[in-house]
């Protein structure tokens, strides 16, 4: 199984800011959209009730042992003893393969920030008044506003900041029952949306731009989410074609290790697939791999054009695909990286490029790179209608974002690298497989 590190949101706010049942409300709705999610609870005292006496994970705890695993048919905990306090990132790299990882509490988890405020709660009813004044006086998102107050050392706008609007007014003294809250339970820089009934507290979101949702508006959060958190849906497409001229078969189903090499491409990249579809010109001849892997739903696709080629395949491969981003892999790379094709989607995800491509001295390499299906799909079929066959002839098409993924980034996903080896003919193929079985 690969482990594919989960991208994280935290969700915070004040004691009796309904966190809880908003986070419940929340992974509830992602989960009918059929997102897998995870999840952190954070407490920020001690002594807590994990488990409880009499239970045999309270026994085995109290007879000394320092890490208890309960498991279950259908559910696993694990409680174990640590000194001081676990990093909220550390948890986060502890889940992986989720689409996403909800965190509840955890303020100075370094990661994206949603700040709940209820108008029920004195306490967020005062933060969103602190909340506005700041965005009125154009103080940064995450500004000691406790400080502010003494005149101990004036916090100004950042430089290049909108000039702020409404009427302006220093920020008070602190308000003694909430100095803690407005020193520790302010947004801050890492707030990226705020969900809430009070009106001052939406006011200051418009005024930071940033995004404000009601706290009933869960079906809008898990879009927000989704936008622009969630792990993007990927399909993974292998390019599989007919038979080669120079390995006498179909490269497919060329022996490798004692199985059709088709099979190695499968169960390497099927763990990071949301979809596996197989373009091929030869589908009786892959019709096996749905009796091997009956749970991977793979879909064997014929080519759209009549004509060989790389480009006229990528059209294939992107017109077949149900999923935003595509990542495109030949058949004959024995060492196609799961990792890697993880790696670019983030990219992607981060960068808004259309296609990421691993890329060294000697150009880039299309058949382990990930394409945004929108807008290569429409720029492939324009050449491939032209008669183009290499691929990398819509790389310099100027509508086209590109990304190179250098080297560098890709040995420090796959160190051992290796990732474009691929085999062209009998004797390459040999050369692979003896240099694998001697490892």
């Amino acid at each position: 199984m690969i482990d594919i590190p989960s991208p994280a949101i935290a969700i915070v706010g004040r004691h009796n800011s309904g966190k809880t049942t908003l986070i419940e409300r929340l992974i509830a709705e992602l989960v009918g959209r059929g997102y897998d999610v995870g999840s952190i609870k954070h407490h920020s005292h001690a002594g807590f009730d994990i488990d409880y006496p009499g239970k045999d994970s309270y026994r085995h705890r109290a007879a000394g042992a320092s890490e208890t695993v309960i498991a279950a048919p259908g559910q696993v905990a694990r409680v174990k003893t640590i000194e001081g306090e676990e990093e909220c990132g550390d948890l986060v790299r502890s889940m992986p393969g989720h689409d996403i990882v909800v965190v509840e509490g955890y303020r100075k988890s370094g990661l994206p920030t949603i700040e709940v405020m209820r108008a029920g709660n004195a306490a967020d009813a005062h933060t969103a008044e602190v909340f506005l004044r700041g965005a009125r006086e154009g103080v940064p998102l995450g500004a000691d506003h406790v400080q502010m107050g003494r005149g101990d050392g004036a916090v100004t706008a950042a430089a290049g900041a909108p000039a702020p609007s409404g009427p302006a007014s220093s920020p008070a003294p602190a308000s003694a029952p909430f100095a803690a809250d407005e020193r520790e339970k302010m947004p801050a820089a890492s707030t990226v949306a705020v969900v809430t009934d009070i009106p001052a507290a939406r006011e200051a979101a418009a005024l930071y731009g940033i995004p404000a949702l009601g706290l009933e508006d869960t079906a809008a959060l898990a879009d927000f989410l989704a936008e622009h958190y969630v792990r993007p849906r990927v399909t993974v497409v292998i390019q599989a074609g007919g038979e080669s001229r120079r390995m006498g078969r179909s490269k497919a189903t060329v022996p490798f290790v004692g199985r059709p090499l088709i099979c190695r491409l499968v169960e390497r990249l099927s763990p990071v697939a949301d979809e596996l579809i197989i373009t091929t010109n030869e589908a009786p001849n892959l019709a096996f791999l749905h009796e091997m892997y009956p749970d991977l739903s793979i879909r064997l696709v014929p080519d759209a054009y009549n004509e060989r080629g790389a480009l006229p395949g990528m059209y294939t491969a992107l017109s077949a695909a149900q999923n935003p981003y595509v990542a495109v892999v030949a058949c004959d790379m024995v060492f196609a990286s799961a990792r890697l094709v993880v790696a670019e989607a983030l990219a992607m995800h981060e960068s808004g490029a259309d296609v990421v491509a691993p890329h060294n001295k000697h150009g880039f390499e299309p058949l382990h790179a990930m394409y945004r299906r929108e807008t290569c799909m429409p720029a492939v079929r324009r050449r491939a209608d032209r008669g183009e066959k290499r691929v990398q002839s819509f790389f310099d098409d100027p509508e086209l974002s590109v990304l190179p993924y250098t080297q560098d980034k890709v040995l420090a996903v796959e160190p051992r690298g290796g990732c474009f080896i691929n085999a062209n003919t009998p004797e390459e193929l040999a050369r692979i497989e003896d240099s694998y079985l001697g490892e």
